[in-house]
């Protein structure tokens, strides 16, 4: 189970690249954002945009720590944060998606900052309070204007990742 829950095998069902720009919504303490920023080395740079400056303030000290210098935390709600458009290859949430009072306009959001042909990334784990199912998931991933591209893992935690067209 822990291989399956890892962050190693979480990466590994998003599918990071050297070069990729990256944003993680919700990253929280940065868990998978910092070892994120070291699987898109070389030139490739991540950010975390969180809610919570607490999370924020965490996530800048934890990355300073470890030595990674290709992270930016962003202060700011997924639905009204304004990011450059199309900027980023990966788009991923983690156990996050069910947090978001509107989903929808969430991933809207997120379908104007990914690059066409880029990846959003959705990871949901069934024991998580905030779980959203395979179907809710794909449902409204589709209405933002992606297309689903792969669905890895079992019934107790899945990756959905879907294309920009």
């Amino acid at each position: 189970m822990n291989s399956l829950l890892g962050t190693d095998a979480t990466l590994n069902r998003i599918g990071f690249r050297p070069g990729q720009r990256v944003l993680e919504v919700g990253p929280g303490p940065g868990r998978l954002l910092i070892p994120a920023a070291r699987r898109v080395l070389p030139n490739g740079e991540v950010a975390g945009l969180d809610i919570q400056p607490g999370m924020i303030e965490r996530l800048r000290t934890r990355a300073l720590r470890a030595g990674v210098s290709n992270l930016t935390p962003v202060l700011g709600d997924v639905t009204t944060v304004d990011l450059p458009p199309a900027r980023f290859d990966v788009v991923y949430l983690c156990a996050v998606l069910g947090e978001i009072p509107d989903r929808l306009t969430a991933l809207r959001r997120c379908y104007t900052w990914v690059k066409p042909g880029g990846v959003l990334s959705i990871t949901e784990i069934v024991l998580d309070p905030d779980y959203q199912s395979k179907s809710t998931v794909r449902h409204l991933a589709e209405d933002a204007g992606f297309t689903l591209r792969e669905l890895r893992g079992s019934w107790l935690l899945f990756t959905a990742n879907f294309v920009k067209p």
